[in-house]
C-alpha cells in the first residue's frame, strides 16, 4: 500500500517524486519505459524561461516565474548542469516591435523584474553575431539553459535515496476506484494506493479516462531540432528567440548547457505520439529561419538531428488539480514552459495533496544533495585508452568520458540497459563520432556491470525498438552549400 503513486518519470512526475521524498510517506514512481527522461524530458530545448513567455493570470504564468527562480539552489543541491545567460526575443520591424512590447507588459504583470527593451548598438554588443538587420530585442536576464534529461535524472536518483520507490517497463492497463484507494493495474501485477499523481506527459488524458475524467485532451506537437559541434558556441552569448507565434516561442538558437550550438525546434501537430523521426523539409525550414538570427553557423558542423513531442492540453493552459474523483490529481497538458515549471509544480501538487487531507510530516532523514556523474577535465587530465585504471581509461574519446563515470552511472538505483540510458548520463556517444567507437565498449560495461548477455544490450532498451529515422547529416550540409551559393 502506497501513499501516492506518481504515473510517469519525466521531469514533472520525478520532480514530483523528490519533493514528496521530503515527507514520511510511501511513494512509488511507476514508468512504462526503460528508464526515466525518456519521452519529451529528453528531447527539448532545455530553457529555463523567462517569467514573460507566459500569459498573466495564467498556471503557466505563475509557475513559471516561480520555477525559474528555484533552479539556482536545485543545481546546488543536485548538479544536474544549469547555467544562467539570459536571452534575447528580437524583431526586425515595427510589427514585431509592437510584440516586444506586448512581451514586456505581460512579463511585468507576471511579476518579472529582469527585463528591458533594447535597440541598434545595444544588441550588437551583447550578441556581436546576430544579424545586422535586427532593429529591436527584448533582454530577459533571467533566462536559462539546463540539462532537461540530467535534471530528471538527478530529481529520480535523489528521490530514490530518500525513499522513493522506482517501478520501470511497468505500464498502466486500468484503475479502479475502491473506497478510499486506488487500484493500478500493470503488466507487473496490481499496485494500490491512497493518492495518484497523473503526470503521465502525452498519456495523461489516458491515464485520467481510466478513473472517468475526459474534461482535457492531449494534442501532441512534434519540434524538431539540429544539434551541431561546440566549436560554433562563440556565434551566440545568449538563447536568441525571434518573436513567439500562436504556436510557440519560434526557432530558437542557442548553446546548450554543455556547450554545443543548438537551433529549432518547429511545432507541427501530429496524430502519432511516438513520432519522433525528423524529416529534411523541417529541418531545412529551421535552419534557414535561424539564419534570421545568427547568419553564419555551418551545418558542416551538426552532428545529429532529433524531436520531442510535446503534451499540449486542449485547454491552453496546464491541468494541475484534484479531479472530481476524491484522490486522483492531475498534472497533466504540461508542455512548454514545462521544464521551467517543473519545481513549481511540484510544490504545488504538495499543496494539493495536503489540502485533500493527506497528513504530511517532514522527513527529518531527507538528504537534498546528489553528487554529479560528469567529471570535469582539466589540461592535466592523462586519460588514455585502454589504462587498467577506470579512473583513467576513456571509454569515449569524444567527449572525453571515463570508465568510472560510466561504472557510477549504473549504481546510482535506477537499472541501466541501454547504451542511451548511458548516454544521458555521461555524455558517452554524444561527440563527433555519435557513439561509434565506444558503443561497443559501453555495451561491454553494461555487461559486465550489470549481468546481462551483451547480445540483449540495445541502442534504447529492447521494449522501445529501434531509434527513429532521423535526416541523414550529408543532406543538411548540402543544405549549407545552397546557403553558400546564395
Amino acid at each position: 500500500m502506497y501513499d501516492v503513486s506518481i504515473i510517469g518519470a519525466g521531469v514533472v512526475g520525478t520532480a514530483i517524486a523528490r519533493e514528496l521524498s521530503k515527507y514520511n510517506l510511501n511513494v512509488c514512481l511507476i514508468e512504462k519505459e526503460e528508464d526515466v527522461a525518456t519521452g519529451a524530458s529528453k528531447a527539448n530545448s532545455g530553457i529555463v524561461h523567462g517569467g514573460y513567455v507566459a500569459k498573466y493570470g495564467t498556471l503557466k504564468g505563475e509557475l513559471c516565474i516561480k520555477g525559474n527562480s528555484m533552479y539556482g539552489e536545485l543545481e546546488k543541491e543536485l548538479n544536474f548542469g544549469y547555467r544562467n545567460p539570459g536571452a534575447l526575443v528580437i524583431g526586425f520591424n515595427e510589427e514585431d516591435e509592437k510584440r516586444i512590447k506586448g512581451l514586456y507588459e505581460n512579463g511585468i504583470k507576471v511579476g518579472c523584474n529582469d527585463l528591458e527593451i533594447i535597440y541598434g548598438d545595444k544588441i550588437k554588443e551583447l550578441e556581436p553575431h546576430i544579424n545586422k538587420d535586427v532593429t529591436v530585442a527584448l533582454h530577459a536576464r533571467s533566462v536559462g539553459v539546463a540539462s532537461p534529461y540530467e535534471m530528471t535524472i538527478a530529481l529520480a536518483e535523489n528521490a530514490i535515496e530518500n525513499g522513493v520507490d522506482l517501478k520501470l517497463e511497468t505500464k498502466v492497463l486500468g484503475i479502479e476506484k475502491k473506497q478510499s484507494t486506488f487500484e493500478i493495474n500493470t503488466n507487473n501485477g496490481q499496485i494500490e494506493s491512497k493518492y495518484i499523481i497523473n503526470a503521465a506527459g502525452l498519456y495523461s488524458d489516458k491515464i485520467a479516462s481510466m478513473v472517468g475524467i475526459n474534461d482535457f485532451k492531449i494534442l501532441p506537437r512534434r519540434g524538431q531540432y539540429v544539434l551541431s559541434t561546440k566549436d560554433q558556441g562563440y556565434l551566440v552569448n545568449r538563447v536568441i528567440f525571434q518573436v513567439p507565434t500562436e504556436k510557440g516561442k519560434g526557432i530558437l538558437v542557442t548553446t546548450t548547457y554543455h556547450g554545443n550550438f543548438m537551433i529549432g525546434p518547429d511545432a507541427e501537430d501530429i496524430d502519432n505520439k511516438e513520432n519522433i523521426g525528423t524529416d529534411i523539409e523541417s529541418i531545412g525550414y529551421i535552419i534557414e529561419t535561424a539564419r534570421k538570427s545568427i547568419q553564419d553557423f555551418d551545418v558542416r558542423k551538426s552532428l545529429t538531428t532529433f524531436a520531442g513531442v510535446r503534451a499540449v492540453s486542449n485547454t491552453g493552459d496546464f491541468v494541475i488539480g484534484e479531479s472530481k474523483v476524491k484522490g486522483f490529481i492531475n498534472a497533466a497538458g504540461i508542455d512548454s514552459p514545462g521544464l521551467t515549471s517543473s519545481p513549481a509544480i511540484a510544490e504545488r501538487i504538495v499543496e494539493i495533496i495536503k489540502e485533500s487531507g493527506l497528513e504530511l510530516i517532514k522527513n527529518e532523514k531527507f538528504n537534498p544533495y546528489r553528487k554529479p556523474i560528469i567529471i570535469k577535465k582539466d589540461k592535466s587530465f592523462s586519460g588514455k585508452i585502454d589504462d587498467e585504471d577506470p579512473k583513467k581509461n576513456i571509454i569515449c574519446r569524444c567527449e572525453s568520458v571515463t570508465e568510472a563515470e560510466i561504472i557510477d552511472a549504473m549504481h546510482r538505483g535506477i537499472p541501466i540497459k541501454s547504451t542511451d540510458a548511458i548516454k544521458r548520463r555521461t555524455r558517452a556517444g554524444m561527440g563527433f563520432c555519435q557513439g561509434n567507437f565506444c558503443r561497443p565498449r559501453i555495451k561491454a560495461i553494461i555487461s559486465r556491470e550489470m549481468n546481462i548477455p551483451v547480445e540483449e544490450i540495445t541502442v534504447r532498451g529492447k521494449a522501445a525498438g529501434e531509434p527513429p529515422e532521423r535526416v541523414n547529416i550529408n543532406l543538411i550540409r548540402k543544405c549549407n552549400k545552397a546557403h553558400e551559393r546564395k
